[in-house]
This record gives structure tokens, C-alpha cells and sequence, in this order.
């Protein structure tokens, strides 16, 4: 009694009450649009995502062998019969899985971004502990503000992607390795090492995160110093271990028709460094997507000054780490915004440095000078939120209700083919395993693959009609249903 007593105290100190109040705007920012479908930004790699979910559902939980509805050779260069999936170890559709049959009466989708969001919230207070301890509390509260509501890190909050549990259990790693600096308890350098052998299995590029650790041990024990310490060579080992396991088993006999194409995210187009480079990364999602121009300033100020006590250039050094992971996974980066996600803690630092640094100016008059700050501020999130708000969007709620059909009408066991431009997210709605485009002459499809139905809707270009091929297929085969949306075509 007297423990709960304690912790009742400690909690109404007015920084805990902060957090707790940052803790339920995050939270509440995050359930905006929750139960969107699976059609919104970057819709495809959600859907990827959720199909091994779904499949989990149906089938039952097999970490060693995920399963998609993609057969196609579109995303591995080999006809995927059986539909395999090694990406990500699949952690993330384990535990979405098993909540969806737990709690079957909220959609497949609104539990995966649910899961997502309470991971973001758990992160929200890593960063808080991480800030704590090297910029003091004021710092901390800020950093955690601006993770909770800069409007790019809402919603790569609240999709059904990995990235967002990777970046949580990456920043329990950091955090427990802290802990382990500051105290040498060995079961809190274990805890990191566990949680970094996750994150690495969930994202192998994750490992940039270890860039503030290296930091930590050198600056504590100098470069040979660490060398000599057993217990590093033991975190190294169990961080390593599992992915390298994960890696092997993923080439083994016949699963690697599942491992994606993944030479192209480093510099698969010769893009680093270009100017295109630098324009994209730092001009466009640093600078207008993220900060939303304005608030690059404090960003900015905020790394002219060093953290408090021996690790002055942490902050930095997580930064560094992250700048690294943008110039070795070059290409990806430049393609793809939601690779960004991963750099959202080193930035929410700085930010929240500079904010403070310039609240607590005297240089000039004070009160225009807070002005100035909340000004920069607000006008740094309105207008990254107004970039931000069109990713929300269903731009072709056309492919809801042709899946809706499908799943009506077609067997569940049989193999279709959904074009949409080889977008799987058309795909996911049909609950089907099959192609997200057309890969063989149509008889072949059938014949060699075993392709059985052909669902489609109107060209993108011209929705009062479907295309050409669509038409062709209609006239040669048989039409199960056909409306102004949608066409249902059997082959066989």
C-alpha cells in the first residue's frame, strides 16, 4: 500500500502530469482516421503488411514461414506460388494477429494501427527518459511534445507498417544500454542487446541506432578500453546472433522466391549525393515535410549546444548515426518518405533544445522573443500538416468496393488477378491470393499459374470505361457480375 501511495505522489509532481497530458494528445492525434482502410499513403506496403496478418488469421501463427497474398514475381523477380513474405521477422503481424482473434469484433485493419499507435506512445517515453537524462526535464517534455504532435510522425504513427515498433524497441535498447553505462548492471546491458537483436530482425538498418552507443562506450571507457570489455563482445554476439539465424533461414531450400529486390535501397539509381540527393532528403522531407520550413530554425540552433554533463555530444551523436543510415540506404530514402520514420528521435531533440535555448533568450527583448518561438512553432506544424493532411486520403475508394465483390463472389481458395498497376493494395481487398497485374499472356495465366478470376475496375486515366485489356478479357470470358465500378470475369 504504502509502494501505490509512492507512486501516486510521484505521479502528481506537475512533470509527470505533463507527460501523462502529452501521453493522451498523442494518443488522441493518432486515432484520427484510425479506422481508414487500406487505401490511403503508401497503401501498398501496408497492405503487404496486413496480408501476412491475414493470413495468421486463417491459417495460423508461422514466424518462420510468412505468407502473403502476392504470388506474382513483381516484388522478387520469381513466381511466388505459395505467396512467401521474408522481409521484416514478423513480430509485428504475431501480435496483431493474436489481438484481431482475441477481439474479433474491431476490424483487421483498426487493430493494426491501434498496435501501431501504442507503440509510438511507448517511444514517446523512451525519448522522454533518453531527453531526461542528458538535456534536464524542460528539454525532455518538449522532445516529447514535438513526437507527439508533429503531424509527419502522427501518421507513420498509425499505419500498419513495422517501422514504428522498430524505432520503439530501438529506443529501449538505447535506453537500457544508458542505464548499463550509468550503473554496470549486466541484466540491463542484456536488456539492450535483446531488444537490439528485435529491432535488428525487424529492420537490419536499425543498426545506425547503435551509433550513440558506440559513442557512449568510447567516451566512458576509450577505444581500447572497450575492445577489452568482455561484456561488449557479449552484447555484440546476442545482437547479432538471431538476425544472422533470420538471414540464413530466409535463403534456405526453396523460401528465398520471398526475399524481395533490396540492392536498389542503397543506391540502386546512383542518387547519392546528387543534387536531387540533398534536395529530397534536406530541402523537401527535413525541411518542408517534417518541420514544415519554420521550425528548421530552433532544429538548427538547438545543435550549437551540447548536452549537460561527461556525454555532451549525444544528441549529436544519435544524429550522426541517422545521417549515416540516409547515405548508405540512399536510394530508398529518396523514394520512399516512410523510411524517415526511423529519424524522428534524433530530430525531436535538437528541436526541442533550440525551442528552450531561444524561450530562454536575453539577448533580445524576451517577450517578442517567445512570440517569435510560438510563431515559428505554429507556423512550422500548419504547414507540414498541410502537406501531411493528403495522405489521410482514399483517393480510389473504387478498389473497397470491387473488393468488397470479389469477396462475395469468388471462392476463397481460388487465385485471381487484380491490376492496379502492380499496387497490391487492390489485391488485399479482395482477401484473395493472386497477381497485382497481369505478368503472362492471359492463357497462359490460367494454364501455367492457375489464375482463375480477373476482378477490375475502371481505367485510372478515364473512369467512365476500363482499358483496352480489361475489354478484351470481358468479351473472351465469362462476366460474373459488371457494374460502373467494377468487373468480376471467371476465367475457367
Amino acid at each position: 500500500m504504502k509502494k501505490i501511495i509512492r507512486i501516486i505522489k510521484r505521479l502528481s509532481k506537475p512533470e509527470y502530469l505533463l507527460l501523462i497530458l502529452i501521453l493522451f494528445i498523442a494518443l488522441w492525434a493518432r486515432l484520427y482516421k484510425i479506422d481508414n482502410p487500406i487505401a490511403d499513403w503508401h497503401s501498398w506496403r501496408q497492405a503487404d503488411t496486413a496480408s501476412v496478418t491475414r493470413f495468421y488469421v486463417q491459417n495460423g501463427i508461422d514466424l518462420l514461414r510468412p505468407r502473403y497474398l502476392n504470388i506474382s514475381s513483381s516484388a522478387t523477380g520469381y513466381e511466388n506460388p505459395k505467396g512467401y513474405r521474408f522481409v521484416e521477422f514478423p513480430v509485428f503481424n504475431a501480435v496483431h494477429a493474436l489481438l484481431y482473434q482475441a477481439f474479433p469484433s474491431w476490424s483487421l485493419e483498426r487493430w493494426g494501427r491501434l498496435i501501431t499507435a501504442a507503440t509510438s506512445l511507448i517511444s514517446l517515453f523512451f525519448i522522454y527518459l533518453i531527453g531526461k537524462r542528458f538535456l534536464g526535464t524542460p528539454v525532455a517534455l518538449l522532445a516529447a511534445l514535438f513526437f507527439a504532435v508533429l503531424p509527419f510522425n502522427i501518421y507513420f504513427s498509425r499505419v500498419i507498417l513495422p517501422d514504428p515498433l522498430t524505432v520503439t524497441v530501438a529506443l529501449a535498447s538505447v535506453w537500457f544500454f544508458i542505464w548499463w553505462i550509468d550503473t554496470e548492471r549486466s541484466w540491463k546491458l542484456f536488456t539492450s542487446a535483446f531488444f537490439f537483436a528485435t529491432a535488428l530482425l525487424l529492420k537490419p538498418y536499425i543498426v545506425f541506432y547503435g551509433i550513440p552507443m558506440l559513442y557512449l562506450v568510447v567516451t566512458k571507457y576509450g577505444v581500447w578500453g572497450a575492445v577489452k570489455e568482455a561484456k561488449l563482445w557479449m552484447f555484440f554476439c546476442l545482437s547479432l546472433i538471431p538476425v544472422f539465424f533470420w538471414r540464413a533461414w530466409m535463403g534456405y531450400d526453396y523460401y528465398f522466391v520471398g526475399i524481395p529486390f533490396w540492392e536498389w535501397a542503397f543506391n540502386g539509381d546512383e542518387i547519392r549525393f546528387k543534387p536531387s540527393f540533398w534536395w529530397w532528403i534536406f530541402g523537401q522531407r527535413l525541411g518542408q515535410l517534417i518541420l514544415g520550413g519554420w521550425a528548421l530554425v530552433p532544429f538548427v540552433i538547438g545543435l550549437l549546444s551540447p548536452s549537460r554533463g561527461k556525454f555532451p555530444w549525444f544528441v549529436h551523436s544519435m544524429l550522426a548515426g541517422q545521417l549515416l543510415y540516409i547515405a548508405v540506404v540512399a536510394t530508398a530514402n529518396v523514394r520512399h518518405d516512410y523510411y524517415q520514420t526511423l529519424l524522428i528521435p534524433a530530430i525531436v531533440f535538437p528541436l526541442a533544445n533550440g525551442t528552450y535555448l531561444l524561450w530562454r533568450l536575453r539577448a533580445f527583448n524576451q517577450l517578442l522573443t517567445r512570440v517569435a518561438v510560438l510563431g515559428v512553432l505554429a507556423a512550422g506544424l500548419a504547414f507540414s500538416f498541410y502537406q501531411i493532411k493528403e495522405f489521410y486520403k482514399v483517393n480510389h475508394p473504387e478498389i473497397i468496393i470491387a473488393g468488397a465483390a470479389a469477396d462475395r463472389l469468388i471462392p476463397k481458395d481460388a487465385k485471381i488477378i487484380a491490376p492496379y498497376n502492380g499496387d497490391t493494395a487492390f489485391l488485399y481487398q479482395t482477401k484473395r491470393q493472386g497477381w497485382p497485374f497481369v505478368t503472362l499472356p492471359m492463357d497462359q495465366m490460367i494454364s501455367r499459374l492457375g489464375a482463375q478470376y480477373y476482378v477490375a475496375i475502371p481505367a485510372q486515366q478515364n473512369p467512365t470505361k476500363f482499358d483496352k485489356q480489361t475489354e478484351e478479357i470481358m468479351e473472351k470470358y465469362q462476366v460474373v457480375e459488371k457494374t460502373d465500378q467494377y468487373v468480376v470475369v471467371k476465367l475457367q
